[in-house]
């Protein structure tokens, strides 16, 4: 029954995947460039404006990537460092007690399950109704 509709769950899955990683880069960090920056300076990351940047970048290519299925491998790779760099800065629970150890620990442990979810592209591509899959069945000219 799956292998039906294997194409569109495919699509559906890297996009609601994605969804998080762009809207967070249109909808926070670049209307809201210098706050952002400001939150990332105190908490010790460092040249936080080029950071930002870079992660603005890594996010709206990694993203576009993996939702198109195009190098999909190489834009999980990118969401895998941002994911890696975020989690550490911004949910580090270990520091923290109280309500606020376990309200990090949640985000802390959501951000590992989307590192799977990228580790889980960078093994299997990005699947069936992708552009790589498209390109892979083209015949070399």
């Amino acid at each position: 029954m799956f292998q039906t509709i294997q194409g569109p769950l495919a699509v559906l899955g890297r996009l609601l995947l994605c969804t998080i990683f762009l809207m967070s880069a249109v909808g926070n960090k670049i209307p809201h460039f210098r706050d952002v920056a400001k939150t990332m300076e105190s908490v010790g990351v460092p040249a936080p404006e080029v950071m930002l940047f870079g992660a603005i970048v890594f996010l709206i290519v990694g993203s576009v990537s993996v939702v198109l299925g195009y190098q999909a491998r190489f834009g999980a790779t990118l969401l895998l460092v941002f994911l890696v760099l975020a989690t550490y800065y911004f949910h580090a629970f270990w520091k923290l007690e109280g309500p606020a150890q376990q309200d990090q620990m949640i985000q802390f442990m959501k951000n590992l399950g989307l590192m799977g979810a990228m580790l889980f592209i960078m093994a299997n591509g990005a699947g069936c109704a992708s552009v790589d899959a498209r390109l892979a069945r083209k015949p070399a000219a």
